[in-house]
């Protein structure tokens, strides 16, 4: 598997839910350890893992003050890390990115949540030889080159807008997550651009026309927004 050098390691006082996490992310080619407390993690070579899942609520010493422990040390600092929490609040959810969190996902969650969040994070934080992200896009016959812009659908190239490729972009990098309008409408559209929902939805419509067989992946999730599932 694509995932078998990568190392991850999942801190959170709830047992169950570790070894809930490590046989799922195992099951996908990821190598797993598990510590049940802050503490029992600074005993292991942390700098030695590649992403760390960590519960904020646990007992002597907190996710938030393992993190920033953890990113005061030259040997971890670079380490992309994922908070779990049941503490879903605008405040504890800003206090993890700035400590320097990649992802925040509140509790309960669903595993498949997790496997694309962890594989959205490794992706944007793994380090290739030419620091290069993967030039092509690819789900069965639909393909999204990244450096000439164009998409390719069976075989045929199907012109796209600029803000058509992003949305399409987007959704097939981190499929599986859920998208609202306002996160596309921040991530794709210009800041001094006024965007209504409307717009994305009028954007989507004509995307799905374009990539014909393929228009059904691009899933609505009434009341959330959008998803590509695949």
């Amino acid at each position: 598997m694509a995932n078998i050098n990568k190392r991850i390691l999942v801190v959170d006082d709830e047992q169950d839910l570790c070894e809930i996490l490590k046989f799922n992310l195992e099951t996908e080619g990821y190598s797993v350890d598990t510590a049940d407390s802050a503490e029992m993690a600074l005993t292991l070579d942390i700098g030695a893992y590649d992403l760390l899942l960590l519960d904020v609520m646990m007992g002597e010493m907190s996710g938030f003050a393992l993190a920033k422990k953890l990113k005061h040390d030259d040997a971890t600092k670079e380490i992309p890390i994922i908070f779990l929490t049941a503490r879903d609040t605008e405040n504890d959810t800003v206090t993890g990115f700035n400590l320097g969190a990649d992802d925040y996902i509140s509790k309960p969650f669903s595993i498949r949540e997790v496997l694309v969040r962890v594989r959205a994070v490794l992706r944007r934080t793994s380090k290739d030889t030419d620091d290069r992200q993967p030039s092509k896009l690819k789900y069965q016959g639909l393909e999204l080159n990244l450096d000439n812009k164009t998409v390719c659908v069976d075989g045929e190239n199907v012109p796209f807008t600029k803000t058509e490729f992003e949305i399409l972009r987007t959704l097939l990098e981190e499929s599986g997550r859920v998208f609202s309008r306002q996160e596309l409408i921040n991530r794709i559209w210009p800041s001094d651009v006024l965007v209504l929902d409307r717009t994305v939805d009028v954007n989507i419509t004509r995307l799905r026309k374009k990539i014909g067989p393929y228009s059904k992946c691009i899933v609505t999730r009434l009341g959330f927004g959008y998803f590509f599932d695949m």
